[in-house]
């Protein structure tokens, strides 16, 4: 948290700011390690407070360490107030986007005598870059979800509901230590998995369909994010076409992803392989999106990102062919960016599965 600290305080200066104050929950557990639900950061140049009710003052003192401790009154807003007099501050950083208009109109009256200038994403930035700690617990979180694919492939089957499905994967999950999953859990069959966040419905599995899964874990703070879509019984052979490019263009993604290119970038190294097989029009999404404390954070891989990619990044890779009325295809994996290239966290086999 310390090297979190410093780096937050370098952005800091940067910008002109005497302190910023955080209280959107992912940056402040990012920045203090509190994992609770109610509590307020205030960072400044030469010393970090964290706030917060007496319901979390005890965990709050075994979770954060570099902070003074301070439990704040009926309105935390007027207890950061008098912190900031008492330290004679006067320029305060807020985080624009995780603040409404109505907190902004009330602080502006509470801490009168305090500029308050709104900051987009300081923590977010720093977010975007993983250490060591993080890409190890990610890792484990992405072979939960391969070991919950793998356990899936023996109960699909015609007569199942969609619904039993995403219960018995987000079951494994939770039984393999996830403390949820990270976003409703997709399984979409038949001409459903056209809907390319077609969350889990009554649908009842049929023969000689697709069904694509697309699920992860939320373990120890942090998110994994899979998808693979397999067949059941004989699958035509459109439905196979689909699928053979969706994998091409997923694996040429795979193979070229460097540091040092954009979001663009990357997201075309896909795109251009389904565009070339007439398909174009039916992946309407984005290639990828950043992963982490949250299961959608930036960086994002699509047609509107210029942010260069950097090692210790991780991302998903997840083009999609989707034709309404018939069916739907995406592959995806989580990666992280190296020095030279970038590192797999997902495992689970891409080859078309037949059950």
């Amino acid at each position: 948290m310390a090297q979190r600290l410093d780096k937050l305080r370098e952005k800091l200066a940067s910008q002109g700011l005497e302190a910023l104050l955080i209280g959107s929950a992912y940056n402040r557990q990012y920045i203090s390690g509190f994992t609770g639900s109610a509590g307020w950061v205030l960072v400044a140049a030469d010393r970090a407070w964290f706030l917060t009710d007496f319901r979390y003052t005890e965990q709050a003192a075994e979770q954060v360490h570099g902070f003074d401790i301070v439990e704040h009154g009926p309105d935390p807003i007027a207890s950061i107030g008098d912190l900031l007099r008492g330290a004679g501050l006067s320029k305060l950083g807020f985080e624009e986007n995780h603040t409404t208009y109505a907190q902004f109109a009330k602080w502006s009256k509470t801490l009168q005598g305090v500029e308050l200038v709104p900051v987009p994403g300081l923590v977010e930035e720093l977010r975007m870059i993983k250490d060591e700690a993080e890409l190890a617990v990610m890792q484990e979180a992405a072979d939960l979800a391969d070991r919950a694919f793998s356990y899936i492939q023996g109960l699909i089957k015609p007569g199942m509901k969609e619904s039993d499905i995403a219960l018995e994967l987000e079951v494994f999950l939770r039984s393999g230590g996830a403390a949820s999953s990270c976003f409703d859990t997709i399984v979409a069959s038949g001409e459903r998995s056209a809907l390319p966040h077609g969350v889990a419905s009554d649908r009842v599995i049929g023969s000689n369909e697709f069904v694509k899964l697309d699920f992860g874990a939320l373990y120890r703070g942090y998110c994994s994010d899979i998808t693979r879509t397999v067949a059941v019984g004989q699958v035509s052979d459109k439905h196979r076409e689909i699928y053979d490019i969706v994998l091409e263009a997923q694996l040429h993604a795979l193979e070229h992803i460097r540091p040092g290119m954009t979001g663009k970038q990357a997201d075309a190294l896909a795109r251009d392989v389904i565009a070339k097989h007439g398909y174009g029009d039916r992946f309407g999404h984005s290639l990828g999106h950043g992963l982490g404390m949250e299961v959608h954070e930036q960086p994002s891989l699509s047609v509107r990102s210029d942010i260069v990619l950097v090692p210790g990044m991780v991302v998903t890779v997840e083009p999609g062919i989707y034709i309404p009325g018939f069916g739907g295809v995406r592959i995806e994996d989580d990666i992280v960016l190296t020095d030279d290239g970038i590192r797999i966290l997902t495992s689970s086999t891409k080859q078309l599965i037949t059950l």
